[in-house]
């Protein structure tokens, strides 16, 4: 991309920049002073905690990223049932590849829900296949909860992983195309939090349920996924439909209800809701002309679209070669390769890690305009490439010494670690 092609694009930037200023209300009322911005941000907000139960589809980085709080339960809950002797002699102690696919078989699922739902959204809606999720959430849960030997439990998990791909197409796009405008950023960085909050309620749970006699030490934690997704229905009923979907399927009058009611308080005649109409009204008009004239081989024909190609594939496939799956669901092994073999300990250092990746997710989702997503970025994988040298080269010499102290500084680190992937993860999101 030339000089020339950049200077358009950040002029193109600056006017829409400021037209949108242009229009928005100038009375210097703060958002949460206003009744039906208030609703807004609620709804968005269930959103959020509705993927925590079990994750978009804008643009290709967004298939390889995470599905939010909902994968954030299921990977620290995964995690915590193998810390349990319990669970592990349910499940005649999986280990290896059997292990690999009891937590595989989630995404498995996960994967092949998503695509089906993603035309399911474009074609009926974006609530649509939300609905869907819940029903299968449901299931899931029950069948989970009450499993009586091994095929139960694994069916469980996939039925579950099938809701979490439902999940992952519907929620992110509403809370992008209903979000107020100023709004929208925070909102879309904020929606990945929901990873750490369905995380930190599935490690504190599996903690408090560590020493019970029964099976109900890893039963309860199975059947609580479903507890933030119910506090979200009555948000999720409250939520309009997308604008952008209704102006998809040529019913312009609907979007302008939506955004009237939602961003001005009914004002129809309202600037910012005609500018709003307009601007969705000429980018889906734009979208239909490239999809008639483009392929995707042009993604590979010019050097900008070859280099921007780049950039979204090796974002979404870095996101996943960080290494925090291995903490994520095996955070109870790492633990145990040094030294930390309590159950009381290795579920109490994975419930606080989940405060700590939280107030980092949070600050990173409002720091993302302020600080700049490339600084934001860098730093984050400095962090983690530092932190994770650090984790590996203890995690070694602990291996050879057996020394007790060197296995336990790597509880910092990871610590460490996880504060740079956090950052990473928000960035990553509300670029695409």
């Amino acid at each position: 991309m030339g000089a020339n092609s950049v200077s358009k694009v950040a002029k193109a930037t600056d006017t829409v920049t400021h037209h949108l200023a242009s229009v928005l209300p100038a009375d210097g009322q703060p958002w949460y002073k206003r009744a039906h911005l208030i609703k807004l941000n609620f709804i968005i907000l269930s959103m959020i905690l509705l993927c925590e139960s079990t994750a978009n589809t804008f643009v290709i980085v967004d298939i390889l990223t995470d599905p939010a709080s909902a994968n954030g339960y299921d990977g620290s809950l995964m995690n915590g049932l193998q810390a349990l002797p319990k669970w592990n002699k349910f499940m005649d102690n999986p280990t290896g590849t059997w292990l690999g696919f009891i937590n595989g078989i989630y995404w498995i699922c996960n994967g092949i829900a998503f695509f089906i739902v993603a035309w399911t959204c474009n074609k009926y809606g974006r609530k649509a296949g939300i609905y869907a999720g819940y029903v299968l959430l449901v299931v899931g849960t029950i069948l989970q909860t009450a499993s009586h030997n091994r095929g139960s439990f694994i069916a469980a998990r996939a039925i579950l992983g099938a809701a979490a791909g439902c999940f992952a197409n519907g929620a992110p796009l509403i809370i992008n195309e209903i979000a107020y405008p100023t709004h929208r950023a925070i909102a879309a960085s904020c929606f990945q939090c929901g990873f750490y909050i369905g995380s930190l309620i599935a490690a504190w749970v599996t903690f408090g349920t560590r020493n019970y006699s029964s099976s109900w030490d890893w039963r309860l934690p199975s059947v609580l996924q479903i507890l933030l997704p119910a506090l979200a229905f009555p948000g999720l009923l409250m939520a309009p439909e997308s604008p952008r979907w209704y102006a998809s399927m040529d019913r312009i009058d609907d979007a302008k209800a939506v955004l009237a009611k939602h961003h001005a308080g009914g004002d129809f005649d309202s600037p910012l809701v005609r500018f709003e109409t307009e601007e969705i009204v000429n980018t889906i008009k734009a979208e239909q002309q490239a999809h008639s004239t483009t392929s995707y081989a042009d993604l590979l024909k010019t050097k900008g679209n070859r280099w921007r190609f780049l950039i979204s594939v090796s974002l979404g496939v870095l996101s996943q070669w960080s290494g925090n799956g291995t903490v994520s669901y095996y955070l109870t092994l790492v633990l145990k390769t040094v030294g930390i073999t309590s159950v009381t300990d290795q579920t109490l250092i994975a419930a606080c890690l989940q405060i700590w990746n939280l107030l980092w997710a949070v600050g990173a989702a409002f720091c993302v305009e302020r600080i700049g997503r490339r600084p934001l970025f860098i730093s984050s994988a400095v962090t983690m490439l530092i932190s994770y040298i650090i984790i590996t080269g203890l995690s070694g010499s602990f291996a050879h010494t057996g020394n007790a102290a060197v296995g336990t500084t790597v509880i910092p680190f990871l610590f460490v670690f996880f504060a740079g992937y956090d950052i990473a993860l928000y960035v990553v999101f509300s670029t695409s």
